[in-house]
Formats: structure tokens, sequence, C-alpha cells
């Protein structure tokens, strides 16, 4: 088998040297010996640099990347999974990790998120900040806006989800010919929303994680535009995945408020056999008794849709396994 240890890295030049030395000491683990990671014969080491204007690529060759993919441009953190995927099934990989480059995750946990893969327990891996383990110095704005997401998501999608935003994750084979990314601004949402959607096994492993006071995060520059991001991302991806639920829940509101409304008119009409001082009602309960109508009428058209996409996704699925896998 062979692994892919992928390292997203814009401006890292600080940090990205060490990083690597560090992942290529953790392949010294027990596990990759005499455990389940002894299957794995081939370890490699890619870099995805995002446009950096510093020395990133050099100190990533000089530490020992087997494999370094270079945007002119940053293109932000959904493109360079994409690439990252990309480069991973052209290669032939069977297992691909994704770890940030600053550091604040330790590769030594890397083979639990392998284990529950190699044990066929599990298609992703994601390392859960919010279990067992608490991450030291996480921002607090961060803590509350992940779980407020994660129980969101798990509401719509009718699965527990522990941690929504950690990018430090593993995947199988078939994970990365069935992923698909629409978005380039990130992808930890969107794929794990996907996942859930196309019937791909996840499981969360709590890990240690340390958030350094003094680290610039390289994607949240404004609090408010990550919110915002992150919404569009989230909604777009739960209206792709659970269709009927998301347009039918609002629809199944308005026709149960319009029917509220007509019930509350025909009490009041046959007090006194009067509609004129109850036309009111009347209005109301049509116009939420037509949003309704509408919704619903989306809802139908938008599962349809989906179904549609599934078939298409589907090809794409069979079209990369017989390109890059022969299969």
């Amino acid at each position: 088998m062979k692994l892919i240890i992928n390292i997203p890295a814009y401006n890292e030049e600080a940090i990205i040297g060490k990083t690597i030395k560090r992942i290529k000491k953790s392949f010294e683990n027990d596990f990759y010996k005499n455990q389940e990671g002894k299957v794995i014969k081939e370890k490699l080491i890619q870099v995805v640099n995002d446009g950096s204007k510093d020395e990133t690529i050099n100190i990533s060759q000089k530490a020992g990347a087997d494999i370094i993919i270079s945007h002119e441009t940053n293109r932000r953190l959904g493109a360079v999974f994409a690439s990252a995927v990309s480069s991973a099934l052209k290669n032939k990989t069977d297992l691909m990790v994704n770890i940030d480059a600053d550091g604040q995750f330790d590769p030594e946990d890397i083979p639990k998120l392998l284990k529950p893969i190699l044990q066929g327990n599990s298609d992703i891996t994601i390392a859960n900040r919010f279990g067992k383990i608490k991450a030291d110095n996480i921002p607090c704005i961060k803590n509350l806006l992940n779980q407020l997401a994660a129980k969101v998501i798990s509401f719509f999608l009718d699965y527990k989800i522990h941690d929504l935003t950690c990018g430090f994750r593993a995947h199988n084979q078939e994970a990365l010919l069935r992923l698909n990314l629409t978005n380039n601004f990130t992808y930890t949402q969107e794929t794990i929303i996907d996942a859930i959607g196309k019937n791909l096994k996840l499981k969360w492993i709590p890990v240690k994680v340390t958030y350094f006071n003094n680290r610039q995060s390289k994607i949240v520059k404004s609090v408010w535009k990550f919110i915002s991001n992150g919404f569009k991302i989230i909604l777009k991806a739960i209206r792709d995945a659970r269709p009927l639920k998301f347009f039918g829940i609002p629809a199944l509101f308005f026709i149960l408020v319009s029917l509220f409304g007509y019930g509350w008119f025909l009490v009041e009409y046959f007090k006194e056999f009067k509609i004129s001082p109850y036309m009111n009602h009347i209005l109301f309960s049509s116009l939420f008794l037509l949003l309704g109508i509408q919704l619903l009428v989306l809802a139908l058209v938008a599962d349809m849709i989906k179904s549609n996409r599934r078939i298409t996704e589907e090809l794409s699925y069979q079209y990369k396994k017989s390109k890059y896998y022969n299969l």
C-alpha cells in the first residue's frame, strides 16, 4: 500500500521544514513496522504550495518532501485540497492524510487516524479537537462557531458530527475517488457533508492539538468573512445533500401556519357568519399556503436534480477509478 502525507502550505518557510522532519521521524513508529501499518510499503510527503512568496518550496525540498505541487497564485484551501487529491490519485495512492504545516498537530497521531481505515471501519477519519482531549489555547470564537455549526448540520443530516472544520484527517482510496469539491475557500465542511451524503463511513478520533498564541491564521483574515463564507458553503452543501429536508421543513412550516390561519378564520366566521372582519386571516393564510406549496415543489425538483447528480457523480467515480487504478 502507498501512503501520502499531504501538507497544504502558504508562506510557511518558518515552520514547514521542521514539520516535514517530524513527519519523517514519525514513520519510525512501531505502527508501521509491527502493527496495522506494516502493510504500508511506501510513505511519501507531499506539499501543495499555494502561491507562497517566501522560501516555502526550497525549504520543503531540502527537508525531504517527495512531491511538491505549486500554485502560481494563492487559490485558497479548497483549491489546495483539490490539487492534493488529484495528485494522490495520479500517484495511485491508497491512503492520504492531510495535516497542517504549522506543527499544531502531532505527526505521531497519524497512526490513530489510519488504524480505523486499515481495519475497514472507516473511509475518512477526522481529528476531534472537542472530545475527551481538549485543544489547548483554541480561540473561543472558533470553538463556539464550530460546535454550533456541527449541531445544525448534525440535525439536517441525521449524523453525529463532532468536529466540522478540523483539517487533520485521513482518507482511503474510495473516499478520494468519490469526494467532489465546488468551492475554493475551504474544504473541511463541504467534504464532510459530501461524504455523509454518499454514505461513506466517517469516524472522529480525539487528538492533542496546541494553538500557538502568536500564530496568524492563513484562512481567517476576518472572523465575519469566515463566518459568511462558511455559512454559504454549509448552506449549499446541505441543500445538495438533503434537498427534501432543506426545502421540505420550511414548506411544512408555512403550510401548517396557513392551516392554522384558515382554522382561526373558520372559528371566528361561525360565531357571526361574517367574512369581512377576518379578511386578513384569509389573505395571510393564502400567502403562507402559496409559499409552502412553492417550497414543496422546489423540494421535489431539487430531489430530482440530486438523483441526476448522483448518476453523474457515479460516472465520474467509475471514470477516475478506471483512469488512475485500472479497475
